[in-house]
């Protein structure tokens, strides 16, 4: 067996030895190279022959097929193995713009739209795509300066992180030659024939392993049952279909899962926002002038929230299994209504923050939600969730606990309603606040005592200066 294996070797060195001696010539000017590198490794048990070559011609290639042979002999005997490995470069005009990781917990996404068209330049980091995902909508920016030559998927696609979806000329020559810009080198034609096999292999087996379903359903006698997605209505005049964003269809699923899991129950007060719209009137100019941005009614409400959390820290725990997590900090979500839907950006560590700290990052996150821009990690987590549904007119309203959190405080339209004070009947400016909490961790008395807090502590705002 060995005497096989060492005619094979001598061989085979031979044809290499021809193929080298015998390269074509190249006309001036040009160069030719050859690197050989052989190196053997001898145990007891086999020994190892490599080789390998490299052949670059200025303006070609000279590629070869990497080969593998290892022959499995006794371990009294030896082995050879000979490899020989082509190496490819790559097109330094052409990039190609990739989908972006889009977040821990956020694996694919849906192309929105494009931004850019081919033959369109574009800057680098310029947004050329949108992908909307469960939570964001994320861009995808150009890598470098160039021209676009190539859209590579579709809108409406699903796509994931690293998928290429447009090819981005950096030559301004390029940009005419789409078509040659486009083609691959001999390199990369290579290496798809070679490649392209496993993939329309592997193909058909991911989409097997997608059907098999409905079939076993049918064996068994039973009906499928029908699917969310699957249209249930029969079209009828005047009316129009349109798919749900991937937004709105986590909105709805978190939502339900949320009305299923908590045992959900909402207690109602209501808070005289007199003195603390005077504590606003007075001292807005100054505020403004100091810390440059306005002092709005939500501060107070974060204010009297933190305290209340303090006061209540079971408010601020959540139930995971058996278990009772309570949080040593406190992360308050801000509920923003967008045009694409409903975001709750949080505001981290808010038990350290002052009134400035408080309205600079609520309008800081808010404008990105608005836009668009808002990260994931800028909405990931939270302990407690405020809801402002008075910016639109609403009077009272049962809040929905946003999970994994176990309270969440609704804020509504401030609305001058005649109130006794001091034996006389005068007019107020007054909100109801709503809190809804999970009841299977908090008790009512809890939940009272919680939204008590807040109300004092708005109705007199020297509560929060003083902690008491």
């Amino acid at each position: 067996m060995i005497w096989g294996v060492l005619r094979r070797r001598v061989a085979l060195s031979q044809v290499l030895g021809q193929a080298w001696r015998g390269s074509p010539k190249v006309s001036d000017p040009s160069c030719y190279h050859t690197a050989r590198k052989e190196s053997s490794f001898v145990r007891k048990e086999f020994a190892c022959v490599q080789s390998s070559s490299y052949h670059t011609v200025l303006g070609g290639h000279v590629y070869t097929k990497p080969i593998r042979e290892v022959n499995a002999i006794p371990q009294t005997e030896s082995v050879f193995r000979l490899r020989s490995r082509s190496f490819s470069s790559e097109n330094e005009d052409v990039v190609e713009a990739a989908v972006p990781f889009m977040g821990e917990s956020i694996t694919d996404g849906t192309l929105a739209n494009f931004l850019k068209k081919p033959g369109d330049r574009v800057e680098a980091d310029e947004p050329i795509a949108q992908i909307e995902t469960d939570k964001v909508t994320i861009d995808v920016v150009s890598p470098a300066v160039g021209v676009i030559t190539k859209l590579l998927v579709n809108e409406g696609d699903t796509v994931e992180p690293g998928i290429k979806i447009a090819a981005i000329s950096k030559s301004p020559k390029a940009a005419p030659l789409e078509q040659a810009a486009s083609q691959p080198s001999p390199s990369k034609e290579k290496e798809h024939v070679e490649t392209q096999p496993s993939k329309t292999e592997t193909a058909p087996v991911k989409e097997a392993k997608k059907e098999p379903s409905p079939p076993q359903t049918k064996s068994k006698g039973l009906p499928p049952p029908p699917k969310p997605t699957e249209p249930q209505l029969p079209p009828k005049d005047r009316e129009r279909r349109v798919p749900m964003t991937r937004l709105r269809k986590r909105v709805a699923t978190r939502l339900k899962d949320s009305q299923n899991t908590f045992a959900m129950l909402t207690t109602f007060n209501e808070v005289d926002m007199t003195n603390l719209m005077q504590l606003r009137s007075d001292y807005k100019e100054a505020f403004v002038e100091k810390h440059g941005v306005k002092l709005g009614l939500m501060s107070g409400f974060v204010k009297a929230a933190i305290s209340a959390l303090q006061y209540q820290p079971v408010v601020n725990a959540v139930i995971d299994g058996d278990d009772i997590i309570y949080r040593d900090y406190i992360d308050i979500s801000i509920a923003v209504g967008t045009p694409k839907g409903l975001v709750v950006p949080v505001l981290r560590n808010a038990e350290r923050m002052n009134f400035a700290e408080i309205e600079k990052e609520i309008n800081t996150l808010a404008k990105k939600a608005t836009d668009g821009s808002i990260s994931i990690d800028e909405m990931a987590g939270g302990t407690f969730t405020i809801s402002n549904g008075g910016v639109y007119g609403s009077l009272l309203s049962t809040p929905i606990i946003n999970p994994p959190q176990s309270a969440i405080l609704g804020m509504h339209s401030i609305v001058n309603r005649p109130m006794v004070v001091g034996g006389n009947v005068v007019p107020r400016p007054m909100m109801y606040l709503a809190l809804t909490y999970d009841h299977r961790l908090i008790d009512g008395r809890e939940a009272v005592f919680f939204l008590r807090r807040i109300k004092d502590a708005v109705e007199d705002p020297r509560r929060l200066l003083l902690d008491v």
